[in-house]
């Protein structure tokens, strides 16, 4: 374990409400800082404007609020490392960018979609990589001159990560050990895009987790494909030595096993898989949350935690503080967890006759 203090952060993008993995994810890092006597930051990532949702930020606090997972830090909360939203980042991102470029381990690229669409065509599995980005329209094959005009006329373009071929790149994950690959199956992901003057969310992430001072990074099993990446950001960058370390937990899978959790899942076998209720804006659809449909937070939790994580003992009820005692990050599995969603109801029942009236009532 590091001796530094411990820092996670949660960072949700406000794109429609809280999936319930989403709260597993922020839960597992809330057990981790306390338990570690460390923090735990609110961070908003909303680079991605096409998808933004209004309503979104203000239900997933109010999520957790209910819940009783509170944050040491960001949007909302203050502290020393802001600003917290993505958004309000985007001239620290710029700069980040620039240096990259100048160290030469990035470019700028002018390639249109529809030239890309067309490479496609012609060529099977195409990735914009060292093997063919000298076929390309960027930097590196245009002049100075060229790029220069290019940008002065107001040419849209992107600036890509210049990702060196055929090098061992090893992530140190605590639930899946190490993982390794080869930096020829990594293309040249694209870092910025002038259309909106925003990073993609690689880079963003990396900057913001380094100047956060994050200590752990703990996500869903869906980014461990990125963590080969990310170390070679922070490579790029200089931060290899302050890098964070990895843990990426499984995916909540379908009650039957069968692929992740989806709110048609809900839907279709009639449980929610929102923490609270949720109207969508745009279409005026109501779906379920757990608050309005009687469960206790409690029991919400308890039942989560055990969605990918096992105590070691047969204790099944944990109080919040149970659990921060009893955490381990390396019992977490490494395949998913159906989401037994008749366990829940269990759980729930189990929390009810621990309760008094006055509080049911309250439900």
């Amino acid at each position: 374990m590091s001796e530094k203090k411990v820092r996670v952060r949660f960072a949700p993008s406000p794109t429609g409400p809280l999936h319930i993995g989403g709260v597993r994810t922020a839960l597992y890092n809330y057990l981790f800082a306390r338990q570690h006597n460390g923090e735990i930051i609110f961070r908003i990532e909303d680079t991605d404007t096409n998808r933004f949702v209004p309503g979104a930020e203000e239900y997933i606090l109010e999520s957790f609020k209910w819940l009783g997972i509170d944050f040491d830090e960001g949007v909302s909360f203050g502290g020393n490392y802001g600003p917290y939203r993505q958004s309000e980042r985007k001239e620290l991102y710029k700069e980040y960018v620039q240096k990259l470029i100048a160290a030469d381990k990035a470019y700028i690229a002018f390639d249109t979609p529809e030239e890309l669409n067309a490479k496609r065509q012609e060529v099977q599995n195409f990735q914009y990589d060292a093997s063919t980005r000298d076929q390309m329209k960027n930097s590196l094959t245009l002049s100075k001159e060229d790029v220069e005009k290019n940008m002065a006329k107001g040419e849209q373009y992107v600036v890509r990560f210049k990702v060196e071929p055929n090098i061992d790149v090893i992530v140190q994950d605590i639930i899946r050990g190490t993982v390794k690959i080869n930096s020829s199956i990594i293309d040249d992901k694209v870092l910025y895009k002038s259309a909106d003057q925003l990073p993609t969310y690689h880079l963003a992430n990396i900057v913001d987790d380094h100047l956060m001072k994050i200590t752990h990074v703990i996500r869903g099993e869906e980014w461990l494909p990125s963590a080969p990446l990310h170390v070679l950001l922070y490579r790029a960058l200089g931060w290899e030595e302050t890098m964070p370390t990895f843990a990426h937990l499984p995916l909540l899978l379908k009650p039957e096993g069968n692929g992740k959790l989806s709110k048609r899942d809900g839907d279709r076998l009639g449980f929610p898989v929102f923490p609270l209720e949720w109207k969508d804006p745009k279409t005026g659809e109501i779906s379920s949350g757990y608050r309005e449909s009687g469960y206790f937070p409690e029991a919400v939790i308890n039942f989560l935690a055990l969605l990918g994580w096992n105590p070691g003992t047969e204790q099944e009820l944990f109080s919040m503080d149970e659990l921060i005692e009893a955490f381990k990050l390396e019992r977490a599995s490494k395949s998913g967890a159906k989401f037994d969603y008749q366990k829940g109801i269990w759980f729930n029942h189990q929390y009810i006759q621990l309760k008094s009236n006055e509080e049911i009532g309250r439900l």
